[in-house]
């Protein structure tokens, strides 16, 4: 694969922002938003905030005692996946890298707190009506999301175009007359 500076244009900038939002916004949540677990409104009982710990993972998944370092291993694991990825994209895929950095930003997001806190991922973002509340979350895990829906996205889009090159190759009449036009 041919290495280009470009795509780092959308990566790292996306990467950097987002992990030192996710710090600045963590580290206010904690010293704000004390006591935890007391709902502060925003936007009347739809947007709340609500300082918590999550010591498992999305929506609350919990494996005992050693949800933290189980969980953290899962996101080194990750991490690498998402580096091979990032290797893997071409200078001119751009929403790609864009993508990519999004869940990678929101994974060291929420690293640093499992490594710097024994009591769990700062979670502050509390969205509902009435009793029924999406889990709590935070600024990493919203670009994990937006991430992981854009980067399904983007190789939807990649696997769907794998056939027409394949069955070009696989056919050499249909690749001349591809050539021809």
């Amino acid at each position: 694969m041919p290495r280009s500076s470009s795509r780092g244009l959308w990566f790292w900038p996306v990467v950097g922002t987002l992990v030192v939002a996710d710090i600045i916004t963590k580290r206010w949540a904690e010293s704000a938003l004390q006591p935890r677990g007391v709902p502060r409104e925003v936007f009347g009982d739809g947007v709340r905030l609500t300082l918590v710990y999550n010591p498992g993972a999305a929506f609350g998944l919990h494996l005992g005692p050693w949800s933290r370092w189980i969980f953290l291993a899962l996101t080194v694991g990750a991490l690498f996946i998402l580096a091979r990825l990032y290797m893997h994209t071409r200078g001119g895929e751009g929403l790609r890298a864009l993508a990519l950095g999004f869940v990678t930003a929101g994974a060291i997001g929420n690293l640093i707190d499992r490594i710097t806190s024994s009591i769990g991922v700062v979670d502050f973002i509390d969205v509902g009506v009435g009793d029924w509340r999406w889990p709590t979350f935070n600024v990493a895990d919203m670009a994990v999301s937006v991430g992981a829906i854009l980067l399904a996205w983007v190789l939807w889009g990649e696997d769907k175009r794998v056939p027409d090159e394949s069955s070009a190759t696989a056919h050499p009449a249909l690749s001349q007359a591809r050539e021809g036009q």
